[in-house]
C-alpha cells in the first residue's frame, strides 16, 4: 500500500506540465467510460446530464490537440490515441439521441475496426521496443544454456532457432486479437441493455374514453326583398338555423395506469416517452408509407388523444436489436408491415418469441397490401408461437373497446379479410394482426378514405398502443409488488 506522502507526491507530479495532458487524458477517458456506463446499462443521469458529459468531453479532446509543446512525440500520440475514444463515443452518442440509428451503427462499427488498429499498432510498437532491449542485454551479458520463457525476448525457447521475429509476430498479433475479442465481448455484456424504453410517469384507469356533444346553433343573416322587384330568386325562409353537431373529447379524462397525477404510467419515469418503433426485416418493403408519415402521424394522435407524452420523431429498428433491451426497459409494442416477402431467420424468430413472452411486448402487423404477405405473417406467427392458436378477435375484446369503442374493424383494403387476429397467452395479447392496411390510413394523404374511416382507423390506432402499455405496466407493477412481499 502507497502511504500518504507517496500518494502526495504522485499526485504533484501527475500535474506537473510534462505530466499534466496524459493525467487529464486518463480522467476525461474514467468519465467518459462512467457517463458511457449509465447511458448503456445504468439510466441513472437525466439525458441532458449525457449531451453535458458527452460533449464536455470534446473540450478535453481540443485541449488535447493544442497541447503538442512541451511533449515528445510518443507521448503525444498516446494523448492522441486515447482522445479518440472520446470523440468516437460522442458520435455514437449524438447519433443515437438524434434517432440516426443507420448512423450510429456505422459509426460504432468503423470506431470498433479503428481502435482495433490503433491498439494493434501500440502492441507491436511496444513489442518491438522490448525486444531491441533484451537483444541489447543479450549482447552485453549473453546467457548460455538458459531456457527463456519471456515473449518479449525473440532468444524464447518457443521461437526456436529460426524465424524468431515471424513467431513473435504471430503470436503477438494472436494474443491481442484475443485480448481485443475479450474486451470487446465485456462491454458487449455490459452495453448488451444499451438501448431502453420508458413510458411517461403518471396515471388513470383503462376506461373508456367519455364523448361529449357539442352543440352549436349557427344563424344565417336576414334579407328583406321587396314584392314588386323585378329580380327573382328563392328567397331564404326569415330565419335559416342550422345546427352543427361536433363530438368532442372531454379534456379532463387521463388515460393511462396508476395514481399518479397526469397521463401515463404509474412504473414509467418522468423522461419516459410513448414511442413508435417499426421493425425492419429483409426481402420485403417493411418500409411502406415511411416517407408519407404514417407511423409519426399516428404517434402524434396518440399524443394528442391520450395526453401523454410522446416521442417527436418515429424510429425502426432490425428485429435482431430488440434484444438490446432489458426485460423492464422494452418496448411494449412494435410495428410491422409491407406487401411483398417477409423474411425472417430463425435467429431473429427467437428474438421475437423472446421479446412476446419474455419481455411481455406486443407485435402489431399490419398487412400493406398483399394476401400473399398476410399469408407469410400467420405463417412467421406459427413458427415464433407454435403453440398459440391464432384466433379473430371480436369487437368486445378490450382492445377494441378502450379508450375508444370501435364500432366495427376499419381498413382502407381487406387484403386479408374483414377480421383482426390476434394471438393471447394466460389472457394476455401478445400479438394483433390487421388485414386491411391500416396504415394507409395514418400517412399524409390518408389514401383517400372517407374522414370517418381515418377517424377509425386512427381510434384502432390508440386503442392497440394502449392496450400493449397498459398490459407492460400491468405486469411492471405486479413484478415490484412481488418484490416487496418478498422483502
Amino acid at each position: 500500500m502507497l502511504s500518504f506522502r507517496q500518494l502526495r507526491s504522485l499526485s504533484l507530479r501527475a500535474w506537473q506540465p510534462e505530466w499534466r495532458p496524459i493525467t487529464l487524458s486518463v480522467i476525461a477517458t474514467i468519465l467518459w467510460l462512467l457517463f458511457w456506463c449509465d447511458w448503456s446499462a445504468w439510466y441513472l443521469l437525466p439525458p441532458w446530464l449525457h449531451w453535458i458529459g458527452f460533449t464536455g468531453e470534446l473540450g478535453v479532446v481540443a485541449y488535447w490537440l493544442y497541447w503538442p509543446r512541451g511533449c515528445n512525440r510518443t507521448l503525444y500520440r498516446g494523448i492522441l490515441s486515447i482522445g479518440f475514444v472520446p470523440f468516437w463515443g460522442w458520435l455514437t452518442f449524438a447519433s443515437s439521441s438524434m434517432g440516426w440509428h443507420p448512423l450510429e451503427k456505422f459509426f460504432a462499427n468503423v470506431g470498433l475496426a479503428a481502435a482495433f488498429i490503433i491498439g494493434l499498432c501500440w502492441a507491436v510498437w511496444y513489442i518491438e521496443l522490448r525486444s531491441r532491449h533484451y537483444e541489447l542485454l543479450a549482447g552485453q551479458s549473453p546467457r548460455v544454456n538458459v531456457k527463456r520463457w519471456n515473449p518479449l525476448d525473440l532468444a524464447a525457447w518457443y521461437y526456436g532457432v529460426k524465424r524468431q521475429r515471424l513467431d513473435q509476430s504471430a503470436l503477438t498479433l494472436l494474443s491481442y486479437c484475443l485480448c481485443f475479442l475479450f474486451v470487446v465481448l465485456i462491454a458487449g455484456k455490459i452495453s448488451g441493455c444499451r438501448e431502453i424504453y420508458e413510458s411517461p410517469l403518471g396515471g388513470g384507469k383503462p376506461k373508456k374514453i367519455r364523448q361529449t356533444v357539442k352543440i352549436q346553433q349557427v344563424i344565417k343573416r336576414k334579407f328583406v326583398i321587396n314584392p314588386y322587384s323585378a329580380v327573382v330568386f328563392n328567397p331564404p325562409p326569415i330565419e335559416d338555423i342550422k345546427l352543427q353537431i361536433r363530438k368532442l373529447t372531454d379534456n379532463k379524462y387521463r388515460v393511462g395506469y396508476g395514481n399518479n397525477p397526469g397521463s401515463g404510467f404509474a412504473t414509467g419515469t418522468t423522461r419516459g416517452k410513448v414511442r413508435f418503433i417499426r421493425l425492419e426485416y429483409a426481402g420485403g418493403d417493411w418500409d411502406q408509407d415511411l416517407e408519407r408519415n404514417a407511423d409519426l402521424n399516428m404517434l402524434l394522435q396518440y399524443g394528442i388523444r391520450t395526453k401523454q407524452q410522446v416521442s417527436d420523431r418515429n424510429e425502426t429498428r432490425e428485429i435482431a436489436r430488440l434484444k438490446n433491451f432489458p426485460a423492464h426497459k422494452s418496448p411494449p409494442f412494435v410495428y410491422i408491415t409491407g406487401q411483398r416477402n417477409l423474411a425472417i431467420g430463425s435467429n431473429d424468430q427467437k428474438i421475437l418469441r423472446e421479446y412476446l413472452i419474455e419481455k411481455h411486448g406486443l407485435l402489431f402487423a399490419d398487412n400493406g397490401g398483399s394476401g400473399g404477405w398476410g399469408g407469410q405473417f400467420l405463417q412467421l406467427m406459427k413458427e415464433v408461437l407454435p403453440t398459440v392458436e391464432a384466433k379473430i378477435i371480436p369487437l368486445d375484446h378490450p382492445v377494441h373497446r378502450v379508450p375508444y369503442e370501435i364500432p366495427f374493424l376499419p381498413y382502407v383494403a381487406a387484403h386479408g379479410g374483414k377480421d383482426a387476429i390476434g394471438w393471447t397467452m394466460q389472457g394476455r395479447l401478445v400479438a394483433y394482426y390487421h388485414p386491411g392496411d391500416i396504415g394507409d390510413a395514418w400517412a399524409d394523404d390518408h389514401a383517400g378514405v372517407s374522414r370517418k374511416i381515418t377517424e377509425y382507423c386512427y381510434q384502432t390506432g390508440v386503442n392497440v398502443m394502449f392496450y400493449a402499455h397498459a398490459e407492460y405496466h400491468k405486469w411492471l407493477a405486479a413484478l415490484e409488488k412481488e418484490a416487496g412481499n418478498q422483502r
